[in-house]
C-alpha cells in the first residue's frame, strides 16, 4: 500500500497517497505545454492538511493566496488543493493550483483531477495564477455520481467550473498541500481559511492532521483556529 506519514493531534496514523498532479515542464508563455507524467511518490509521506474521515460527503471547499514560492531544485513542486476521497480510497475529485519548478522558476497552473482520469490543467492565458493571487477552491457532490468543481481567483477575476462523474465512495474530505517529488519549494506560510466540509467547519469532523515528510519533515501544519475553518502551512525544508 502506498502511504504518507500523518500527524492526528494527538495519535498518528498511515493511509494511502493520491496521485498528484503532472505539473508543467517548462515556464515558457505559451498556450500548450509539455507536463511531467503522473505518478506516485511510492516512498511518500508526501501531503500536508487535514483530511476529514467517514462517510457521505458531499463538499469541501477552501480559501488561499498562492504563494511566492523559491525553487531549491528543478525537482521541487507542490500543489495546495481539495478534494473529496483520496484518503485510503482509490478514487479522487480535487482541484488547485500547482506550482512547478521544472524550470528553475516557480510556474503555477490552475488543474482539477477525477482520479484515475489524468488531470486536467487549464490554459495559463484564459486562467492565469501568480503569487499573491486569492484562490477560492471547491468540490462538490451532486447526486447520481456527479461533481461539481469549482476554482476562482478573484485577483484576476476568473472562475473555472466543470460538472464530471466518477462512482466514488465519498470516505474522505481534503484540505492538503501535496508534492509528488517529496520536494516542496520554499513557499514560506501558506494560510488556509474559510475550510468547509459539508458545509460546516472543518475542525467540526475531528480531521485527521498530516506533515509531509522525505526522510525529516518538510513541512509542518498549523493547529485548526478561527472556528476549526482556518490553519497554516509552514515550509520547513525541500
Amino acid at each position: 500500500m502506498r502511504r504518507f506519514l500523518s500527524r492526528v493531534v494527538p495519535v498518528a496514523v498511515a493511509a494511502a497517497a493520491l496521485a498528484a498532479p503532472a505539473l508543467p515542464a517548462t515556464a515558457a508563455a505559451a498556450p500548450e505545454l509539455s507536463f511531467r507524467p503522473l505518478h506516485y511518490n511510492i516512498n511518500g509521506y508526501n501531503w500536508g492538511g487535514y483530511a476529514a474521515t467517514g462517510s457521505g460527503f458531499t463538499s469541501v471547499a477552501a480559501t488561499w493566496t498562492e504563494a511566492n514560492a523559491t525553487c531549491n531544485s528543478t525537482n521541487d513542486l507542490y500543489a495546495p488543493w481539495v478534494g473529496i476521497d483520496g484518503y485510503g480510497s482509490s478514487t479522487v475529485e480535487q482541484t488547485g493550483v500547482a506550482t512547478d519548478c521544472s524550470s528553475g522558476s516557480p510556474v503555477h497552473q490552475a488543474w482539477y483531477e477525477m482520479y484515475p482520469a489524468n488531470p486536467v490543467y487549464l490554459s495559463r492565458s484564459s486562467y492565469p495564477v501568480s503569487a499573491g493571487d486569492h484562490i477560492t477552491a471547491s468540490v462538490t457532490y451532486a447526486g447520481s455520481s456527479k461533481y461539481t468543481l469549482k476554482l476562482t481567483d478573484s485577483s484576476r477575476g476568473w472562475t473555472y467550473t466543470t460538472s464530471k462523474t466518477l462512482s466514488s465512495q465519498r470516505a474522505s474530505a481534503e484540505v492538503i498541500i501535496e508534492s509528488p517529488t517529496g520536494a516542496y519549494p520554499n513557499f514560506g506560510t501558506l494560510n488556509f481559511t474559510s475550510a468547509t466540509v459539508n458545509g460546516s467547519s472543518l475542525g467540526s469532523f475531528g480531521p485527521v492532521a498530516l506533515d509531509p515528510s522525505n526522510g525529516a519533515y518538510e513541512a509542518r501544519t498549523g493547529a485548526l483556529g478561527s472556528g476549526g475553518t482556518s490553519f497554516s502551512e509552514t515550509y520547513l525544508r525541500e
